[in-house]
């Protein structure tokens, strides 16, 4: 199959239409965020209870995404696209009626298998139909709608929730998505690449999810019950082992959900890691960041929401123009650049929390922004590139789960920190402590991307 020489006008509108819906998807989870404390108090739920609204969120969209190395070989992309929207839309007008929690959370589990699908086939049809030497361009570009969502999300919801409801997140959503289903149906276009006489691993999805679900329950339980409580350690037991049955599974067992072999190419472990723990980062920044303006500040929703958009803005301007440099030089001085960044940044959090204000941190945020969407294309970009293309839909399905688990996992982990502070403090006090410790966690982890970007280097500098 040779490679496309130009990118057609119907293809930029395909790929327009999948992003636009999976940049809806992704900005009602943190739109989300800002509305804790207020559906705190309407609602009657905890803490704990009301974070399943992204931590549930994000898991389906993980366990659908887990299924798409199959459902993007075995289904034409705009048949997907349609179901996707029309999932997304339903449960969009459930959240917007839903009269209790467990209805509104009904709704945010739709809308997260629409995600589950809308994202990597966004990166699908990137992969397939964008010749190699514009790649970088067009997956910084559509970095930018996975990463930029969340940053707008917060100042999204809070601006609404402050002037009217937080039920307008969705009656804005609404007109939207009808009109990018019209726009898919009319330019997205392909055929299925086949999966010949495989068959779907079910047992591989549900030790997956089984086991996805179990890390986010050991987290909420140290949250709920404290860090040394038997509750915790039983879901660690727990989790430990469903994790060894899900990797023995997938070395040894016959079918498989994604071609796990190509984890066997060390370069493209260490972008996946690279990948996974930069939306680590920034969707726990996103649900620290604006709980702490409200709770310790004293901040509306709508301040904690804008609070969040010049980083928001800054990062929208950086994925592009990274993407370009990507095509023209290579990735290893943005990775570098991006991981030294994001760890400044997570420095500077921990060193000022003490005398935080709204413009603070907003400005330490923008730094954070810079460096995470230097390197957030950039990693998928130069992973695709590492596999040929019958196994593109396995790579794409795997970097697609893991940034997604990585929000569900960084928003369990800073809630779960913050949570455990608040049993033995007063609420204020607990914010400021476990923030104070999601910084140093976070920071940690910047430094071991900046470790597996090095790596890389050493790498391949031993194979010239």
């Amino acid at each position: 199959m040779s490679e496309p020489s130009t990118v057609t006008l119907k293809t930029k509108l395909a790929i327009l239409s999948v992003g636009l819906l999976s940049f809806v998807g992704i900005l009602v989870e943190t739109s989300m965020n800002v509305t804790f404390p207020t559906l705190i108090k309407t609602m009657g739920v905890s803490l704990d209870t009301v974070q399943w609204l992204t931590t549930g969120y994000l898991l389906l969209t993980t366990i659908v995404m887990s299924t798409t190395a199959y459902v993007l070989k075995r289904f034409n992309p705009k048949p997907l696209f349609l179901f996707a929207a029309l999932v997304c839309l339903l449960g969009g007008i459930l959240c917007w009626i839903a009269p209790s929690f467990p209805v509104l959370l009904t709704g945010r589990l739709l809308q997260a298998i629409a995600t589950g699908i809308s994202i990597p086939l966004m990166f699908q049809l990137i992969f397939t139909n964008v010749p190699r030497s514009k790649l970088g361009t067009y997956t910084g570009m559509a970095s930018v709608i996975v990463s930029l969502a969340p940053a707008l999300g917060p100042t999204y919801g809070g601006v609404l929730t402050s002037i009217w409801s937080w039920r307008a997140i969705f009656v804005g959503i609404v007109p939207i998505l009808a009109l990018l289903a019209i726009l898919g149906a009319i330019n997205i276009s392909g055929q299925a690449l086949g999966v010949g006489d495989k068959k779907f691993d079910f047992l591989g999805a549900f030790l997956l999810a089984v086991t996805f679900t179990s890390l986010l329950f050991t987290f909420n339980n140290a949250g709920t019950h404290g860090w040394l409580s038997l509750n915790f350690g039983g879901w660690c037991v727990w989790s430990i082992v469903m994790i060894a049955i899900m990797v023995t599974y997938a070395l040894k067992g016959r079918r498989k959900l994604i071609d796990y072999s190509i984890l066997k190419l060390p370069v493209l472990r260490l972008r996946l890691f690279n990948y996974f723990g930069l939306q680590f980062i920034n969707i726990g920044l996103s649900f620290v960041l604006p709980l702490f303006a409200q709770t310790v500040l004293g901040a509306s929703a709508m301040m904690a929401g804008l609070m969040m958009l010049p980083g928001a803005i800054v990062g929208a301007i950086t994925g592009p123009i990274a993407g370009k440099i990507y095509d023209k030089q290579g990735p290893t001085m943005l990775l570098t650049f991006s991981a030294i960044m994001a760890s400044v940044a997570l420095i500077l959090f921990w060193l000022t929390t003490d005398h935080f204000t709204v413009v603070l941190i907003a400005s330490i945020y923008a730094l954070l922004r810079i460096g995470f969407n230097t390197g957030f294309g950039t990693a998928i970009s130069d992973g695709s590139t590492r596999v040929p293309l019958p196994q593109k839909s396995d790579q794409n399905s795997m970097f697609s789960m893991m940034q997604q688990y990585a929000g569900s996992i960084g928003t369990s982990i800073m809630s779960a920190v913050i949570s455990g502070y608040e049993i033995h403090h007063t609420t204020v006090t607990g914010t400021v402590m476990g923030s104070k410790l999601d910084f140093i966690l976070l920071f940690i982890l910047a430094i071991a991307i900046l470790a597996s970007v090095l790596r890389v280097k050493r790498l391949e500098a031993a194979q010239h």
